[in-house]
């Protein structure tokens, strides 16, 4: 068996081992239980020969990727890879892997996970790019191949077989004696769980955790000899500082090194354990230095750093621990027991830290929404380069926190409705842009997150000020940890309801700019008030039940809208927010909704619509795939009276709603009028080839006695719709205080609300 060493790197120790070689059991076992698809695989090799077991791959029928463990050149001076065989100079533990095959792997192979230093972490990330039906293969000599004679208490067999079999449906075992083969299917998340030790000892009731994380972000984590996770901390002794003790149990434990002045005290967290109280000091620790090492062998088995994301998915972590995880990444243990936690005043510190994935996926991401033409200014450009989104989305991978067209939901109520995300970064860039904001600014975001107002940080600069608000305590102690870590940590966070502005914030100008980030049914006064004349308020109205994100700028006491972007935000919690009336159809699976105005009468609309016949027209208005069409919802909602909307049971097939033919997991835009319904839908007109797109026609269907007349009336207005509002640009829109005398109001469409009268005027742009 041979030898393979590696070198001292990023102030890890050099360390050695026997990595055993492939015989011929093991190319045995590999050909019984991974052989290669029929149509060819994919593998990667992680470590060992760079030649051995690759080639024998290729021979097996696979095309194969080879990383090294410590970003050097896996290829022996002078040689070529063999044919079939890729060498990747990647470091598997520290580099960016997106050189990796992005269609993922049917095979995945790490030849002896021990050598590794954080081999939990790097397992998790290298199950993800495991093809489904797949196989991870470990091939690892156990502990009588790796320790020396009479050192074996440094070395449980669990550093190769017990902890890269964790979080696997199905682990077979080959080979007890020298080499160790393990083939891990179906891979299976593990949730994190808060773990007790036994009774506590009454001096071991006050204690301090040391919450470390390393030039990449990730964060350090002791596997304790109980088998679970635990941050580096313990008792105070004597008369020492909270953070005295954990920078001392920090050394002591780990070998690495930090002055008290970058060890700051964020919070205190209370239990209690076997009826005894317990009190948790969370130290957070900003610079360090020093060489990782496992000191005290006889507590913990190994040291390991870790994403944030996959904190969730370790197993057992030791309550106090998680605890203080959950201080200062809010969210990415969730299910955690209660307890209190008091913050400590002051402690808004900035860490820094990032991986190269985070810079390379952030420039991927601007350069993706200013292609779109969402970023159209240098200084909004400037602040998403800057601004690493992924530190407020702490539970999800990287991959998704960049994604330039995902919103994150970072909070749900008992019903999986989200209650909290961090926006889609194309809608982030439109809403500032528009508001045309400037260094020096002042400005309000009426519901928080940390993300939107640290890039209005970057936007005002330090001559600036941004309040930030939200009626979730949590919310706002998820943004104060994040904007903190960031170093956004002069984003003022407040906690209240946002139809009530920040009345004790605003300047007494008013602020410059408000920015809503939570769907509105209504304009509060408040938000007028507090806005300083030509400021913007940005704000996601709902009109119809459609949502438009709009930019109003006030003029005096009149908002007059400039921009209209289609965009969906999580619903409003506070005293703004309103439940929808609605009427049941056909036993509950289908319903009517109306989202603005005082519901119709809708008496004997349920027997119309499983007895009368249905009319269908056809009215000659046709849409390409990908066309926008946003002007017409909001066309049909504000000139037509009786307008609502129709939905139907989410279940494919329903054979009670069949007739109605409602685009599933969609609903229609409707007219009702006492026992009579209308309906907007869409049939398929044209298919897709070559270079012409698909097409699509509107149609309304009508039940009811009175269905000819209202099938006229839509379709009518949809041709209205075509001909001289679908041209142009949209409406003009001027919003008014609800006191407005009618005969105050401009001409146009008036949507009454109970707070604003909303004029949309759409004779401006007829051609």
């Amino acid at each position: 068996m041979g030898h393979d060493t590696e070198d001292d790197r990023d102030g890890q120790p050099a360390r050695c081992e026997r990595l055993p070689r492939l015989g011929d059991a093991e190319r045995a076992v590999l050909s019984a239980q991974v052989p290669a698809p029929a149509t060819g695989g994919r593998a990667l090799v992680v470590g060992g020969a760079p030649d051995e077991l690759p080639a024998w791959l290729v021979e097996s029928g696979y095309t194969v990727d080879v990383v090294s463990r410590t970003g050097v050149d896996p290829a022996p001076a002078g040689h070529e890879p063999p044919a079939g065989v890729r060498w990747l100079p990647l470091d598997i533990e520290d580099d960016d892997l997106h050189a990796l095959d992005g269609d993922g792997y049917d095979l995945v192979a790490l030849h002896s996970a021990t050598v590794l230093q954080d081999r939990t972490r790097v397992m998790h990330g290298l199950r993800r790019r495991l093809r489904e039906g797949g196989a991870f293969v470990v091939i690892t000599a156990v502990a009588a191949a790796v320790t020396p004679e009479g050192d074996r208490g440094t070395a449980p067999d669990d550093i190769g077989i017990a902890a890269p079999a964790a979080g696997w449906e199905r682990v077979d075992r080959f080979g007890a004696d020298t080499p160790g083969v393990l083939v891990l299917r179906g891979p299976r998340s593990l949730r994190a769980a808060a773990v007790e030790k036994g009774r506590p000892a009454p001096h071991a009731l006050t204690g301090a955790y040391a919450v470390v994380t390393d030039p990449r972000g990730r964060i350090l984590l002791g596997h304790s000899q109980p088998g679970m996770w635990e941050l580096a901390g313990g008792k105070n002794a004597g008369a020492e500082s909270f953070e005295e003790a954990a920078v001392r149990e920090l050394a002591e434990e780990t070998g690495l090194y930090a002055d008290p002045s970058d060890a700051h005290l964020i919070a205190m967290v209370a239990d209690h354990r076997d009826g005894l109280p317990r009190l948790t000091a969370v130290v957070r620790i900003t610079a360090w230095s020093g060489t990782l090492q496992c000191r005290e062998p006889d507590r913990f088995t190994r040291w390991e750093w870790h994403d944030p994301h996959t904190l969730a998915a370790l197993g057992p972590i030791f309550a106090p621990s998680a605890h203080a995880l959950d201080v200062v990444w809010p969210g990415v243990l969730p299910g955690l027991p209660p307890v209190h936690r008091y913050p400590h005043a002051g402690a808004a510190v900035a860490v820094p830290g990032e991986p190269a994935a985070a810079i390379r996926l952030r420039a991927t991401l601007v350069d993706a929404i200013v292609a779109g033409g969402w970023v159209r200014t240098p200084a909004v450009e400037a602040a998403f380069r800057t601004v690493p989104r992924h530190r407020y989305a702490p539970e999800v991978p990287l991959e998704t926190a960049y994604d330039d067209s995902l919103a994150v939901v970072t909070r749900r109520d008992d019903d999986g409705r989200a209650l909290s995300s961090v926006s889609a970064a194309w809608l982030h860039a439109d809403m500032l842009e528009t508001a045309r904001l400037a260094p020096g600014m002042r400005v309000l975001e009426i519901g928080s997150g940390g993300y939107k107002a640290s890039l209005l940080a970057e936007i005002v600069g330090p001559a600036g000020s941004v309040v930030s608000l939200d009626i979730d305590p949590y919310v706002i102690r998820r943004a104060r940890r994040f904007t903190a870590e960031a170093g956004y940590g002069r984003v003022r966070l407040v906690l209240g309801d946002g139809a009530l502005g920040a009345p004790d914030h605003a300047p007494h100008t008013g602020f410059d700019a408000i920015f809503l980030t939570h769907n509105c049914w209504d304009l509060a006064p408040a938000w007028t008030a507090q806005l300083a004349e030509g400021g913007h308020l940005v704000v996601p109205l709902e009109v119809g039940g459609y949502t438009r994100a709009i930019t109003f700028q006030r003029q005096g006491e009149v908002l007059v809208a400039q921009n209209f972007t289609v965009c969906g935000f999580v619903r409003d919690q506070g005293i703004g927010g309103r439940r929808t009336p609605t009427t049941q159809l056909l036993g509950g699976k289908a319903e009517v909704r109306f989202e603005d105005g005082e519901p119709t009468d809708t008496t004997g609309l349920d027997a119309a619509l499983g007895t009368t016949p249905r009319l269908d027209t056809r009215t000659g208005v046709t849409v390409e795939d990908g066309e926008p069409f946003a002007t017409l919802q909001l066309f049909l909602a504000t000139t037509l009276e009786g307008f609502c909307r129709l939905s139907g049971h989410r279940v494919a097939d329903d054979p009670d709603i069949a007739h109605l033919d409602l685009p599933k997991g969609a609903d229609a835009a409707a007219i009702t009028q006492g026992s009579s319904l209308a309906y907007l839908t869409h049939v398929r007109t044209r298919e897709a080839t070559g270079t012409a797109k698909a097409e699509w026609e509107f149609v309304v269907h009508a039940f009811g006695s009175r269905a000819r007349a209202l099938s006229d009336l839509l379709a009518d207005r949809m041709r209205t719709w075509d001909r001289d509002v679908r041209p142009g640009p949209g409406p003009s829109l001027t919003a008014h205080p609800a006191a407005t005398p009618d005969a105050e109001l401009p001409p146009g469409h008036v949507v009454r609300k109970p707070l604003s009268r909303l004029v949309f005027d759409w004779s401006t742009h007829k051609h």
